[in-house]
């Protein structure tokens, strides 16, 4: 047996970016899900994007 086959014998364990919803959805279908509480930098605000980086702060 191969690794690509082993791999798709293994039970999936899916990471969550994205809104808790779609966790819930690949949840309720019998995958485990790591939900990740993740934001933008400074709320994707590039300028303050750039203020940060001049700090050194990113």
């Amino acid at each position: 047996m191969n690794h690509i086959d082993e791999l798709f014998k293994s039970g999936l364990t899916v990471i969550n970016v994205g809104p808790k919803v779609f966790g819930d959805a690949i949840r309720a279908q019998g995958a485990e899900v790591i939900q990740v509480d993740w934001k933008p930098i400074a709320g994707g605000d590039r300028e303050m994007i750039e203020i940060l980086e001049a700090l050194g702060g990113i």
